[in-house]
C-alpha cells in the first residue's frame, strides 16, 4: 500500500521539478543595470570591442540569462562571457535573437491565421492572411478573397504577439551554476557599424613660417546601442582581419555633438599600433558622431613650398612625356621634439591663413597616413595661380637592344612681382639602371632611387629652365 502511495509522489515530485525547470527556462533572468566598468575600444576599420560587466541573481543550476540593449550590428560569434564570482559556472548555449518585431514580420507570423485591417478611409476588413508579401491577401468569414494595398492601410490588427518575436537584439545564455546568488559577469564582443578616425585644422600663419595644429578625433557610430560613461580607447593602425560575407547593417541619421575643449588624452605604444586612451568617462550615444580633441600644437616650424612634379614614368623610349599645368603649393612641418612633437594618426588636415583683415580663409585641404615621430609631413595645399611649368622630352634615341637615351626640358614661367623657389621633380623608371648625363643647372638630388629634384630660383614676370639627358640599360 505504502509503495503505491511512493511511486505517484515521486512522479508528481518530478513533474513539479522539471515544470519549474521548463518555467525558468520560458522567463529569462535579465540582467541588472550596467556596472559603472565600461570598456570600449574602437578601431580604424568599422569594428569596436566591448567589454562591460553585468548583474545576474542566479540560481544554482541551469539558468537562463539575456542581456537586451546589445548592438544590432554585434558579430555573435565573437561574444565571450564568464561568471568573476563562480569560475567553476558553465555556458551550455549561447543565442543571439535578432528576429525584431516589426509590421512585415508580423504579417510573417499570421499567415493563416485571423487579423483585422483598417484602411484609411476608416474601413474594416477581417479575415485570415493569406499572403503579406506585395499586397495584404484576405480570405474572408464568406469564402471571399480581399487585396489590399499597402498604401491603402492604416492600421493592422492582430490578437496577440505570436511567440519568436522580440523588440530588441538579444543575447541569451544557458548558464550552469554551482552556486546561488547575485554574480557579476564579464560580457565582451565585437560590433561593426563604429569608428573612429582623425580630423585636424592646421592654421597657417600670413609668412608662411609657423602654424597651429589641432588634431581631432571623430568618433562615428551606427552599431545601434548607446554607450554610456565608457572608458572610452582608440587604436590607431591597420588591424588584419578575415573576410566575412556577414551583412552590415547601415543606420541612416546622425547627429553632431561638440565634445569639451581639450581633455586629457593619453598616447602610447600597442603592439605595432598606437592606443589613445581618454582619461575621462565618455558617453556615445547611438547614430552619432563625436569629436574629442587630442593634439594641440602651437607655433611650428613650417615651410611653404612650390613644386612641378611632372608624376609621369615613361615606359618606352616612344613616350613623349609632355605636360603643362600649374605648380603645386605644399606645407611642410616635422613631427618630433622640432615639430609637432607627437604621433598623427591618418586623417584629413584641413588647412587655413588669415586675411590680411585676421580673418582665417580656407586654403585646401589633404589626407595624410599614420605618421610616426621624426617624419616630415608634405601637404598639398592646392595650385598656384601665377606659376605654371611645362615639360616637354626633346629627343628620344635607342642605344641598342640594352637601353636608350632621353632629353627634356622644363620650362617655369613666375607671372608673381616677386621672385619664386620651385621645387621640379622628375621620376625615372624605377626597374631599369639609369645615370644623368647632362643638366642644367647642374645640381640636383636623388630623394630616392629613381627620383630627383632641382631647386630652382625664378625671377618676377619671368622664366627659368631645367634641362636634363638621362641614359637607361636593363
Amino acid at each position: 500500500m505504502r509503495r503505491r502511495l511512493i511511486i505517484p509522489l515521486l512522479l508528481l515530485l518530478i513533474f513539479l521539478a522539471g515544470g519549474a525547470l521548463l518555467m525558468s527556462l520560458r522567463s529569462p533572468i535579465a540582467a541588472q543595470a550596467q556596472h559603472p566598468q565600461l570598456d570600449l575600444t574602437v578601431y580604424n576599420d568599422n569594428i569596436g570591442l566591448v567589454k562591460e560587466i553585468r548583474s545576474f541573481d542566479l540560481k544554482t543550476g541551469v539558468n537562463q540569462v539575456a542581456v537586451t540593449d546589445v548592438p544590432a550590428q554585434i558579430i555573435p560569434e565573437s561574444v565571450h562571457f564568464r561568471s568573476l564570482d563562480d569560475p567553476d559556472a558553465m555556458v551550455l548555449e549561447q543565442n543571439y535573437e535578432y528576429d525584431i518585431v516589426g509590421s512585415q514580420k508580423l504579417l510573417t507570423k499570421y499567415v493563416d491565421q485571423p487579423i483585422e485591417v483598417i484602411t484609411q478611409d476608416g474601413s474594416k476588413h477581417q479575415g485570415v492572411l493569406l499572403s503579406g508579401k506585395d499586397d495584404i491577401i484576405l480570405q474572408t468569414e464568406e469564402g471571399g478573397v480581399d487585396v489590399l494595398k499597402y498604401d491603402q492601410v492604416r492600421q493592422f490588427r492582430f490578437p496577440a504577439l505570436p511567440e519568436g518575436l522580440i523588440t530588441k537584439p538579444t543575447l541569451q545564455w544557458l548558464v550552469d551554476a554551482s552556486k546561488k546568488g547575485k554574480q557579476d559577469v564579464e560580457i565582451a564582443y565585437l560590433t561593426q557599424g563604429i569608428s573612429w578616425e582623425a580630423n585636424y585644422v592646421l592654421v597657417l600663419s600670413r609668412d608662411n613660417q609657423k602654424l597651429d595644429l589641432d588634431g581631432w578625433v571623430t568618433l562615428d557610430n551606427r552599431s545601434g546601442a548607446a554607450y554610456k560613461d565608457a572608458r572610452l580607447k582608440l587604436v590607431a593602425g591597420e588591424v588584419h582581419r578575415a573576410e566575412t560575407e556577414r551583412p552590415i547593417q547601415i543606420m541612416e541619421d546622425r547627429m553632431l555633438a561638440k565634445a569639451p575643449a581639450q581633455p586629457p588624452v593619453e598616447e602610447r605604444e600597442f603592439a605595432e599600433y598606437h592606443l589613445y586612451e581618454i582619461s575621462r568617462p565618455v558617453t556615445i550615444k547611438n547614430n552619432q558622431t563625436k569629436q574629442i580633441q587630442f593634439l594641440s600644437a602651437h607655433d611650428v616650424s613650417a615651410e611653404k613650398i612650390f613644386v612641378f612634379d611632372n608624376q609621369i614614368s615613361p615606359r618606352t623610349p616612344t613616350d613623349s612625356g609632355g605636360m603643362k599645368g600649374n605648380v603645386q603649393v605644399n606645407v611642410r612641418f616635422e613631427t618630433g621634439e622640432k615639430g609637432v612633437n607627437a604621433q598623427l594618426p591618418a586623417g584629413v588636415v584641413r588647412m587655413y591663413q588669415p586675411d590680411e583683415d585676421g580673418s582665417p580663409l580656407f586654403i585646401g585641404e589633404d589626407r595624410i597616413d599614420h605618421t610616426p615621430k621624426g617624419e616630415m609631413v608634405t601637404l598639398v595645399v592646392g595650385e598656384a595661380f601665377d606659376l605654371v611649368g611645362e615639360r616637354k622630352q626633346t629627343s628620344s634615341k635607342r642605344l641598342g637592344d640594352a637601353g636608350w637615351r632621353e632629353s627634356y626640358e622644363i620650362v617655369l614661367r613666375n607671372h608673381k612681382d616677386q621672385d619664386v623657389t620651385i621645387h621640379v621633380v622628375e621620376h625615372l623608371i624605377p626597374w631599369m639602371n639609369w645615370e644623368i648625363t647632362q643638366a642644367s643647372p647642374e645640381d640636383y638630388q636623388a630623394l630616392n632611387s629613381s627620383t630627383i629634384e632641382w631647386v630652382i630660383q625664378v625671377p618676377a614676370n619671368g622664366e627659368a629652365k631645367v634641362r636634363y639627358t638621362v641614359e637607361y640599360t636593363r
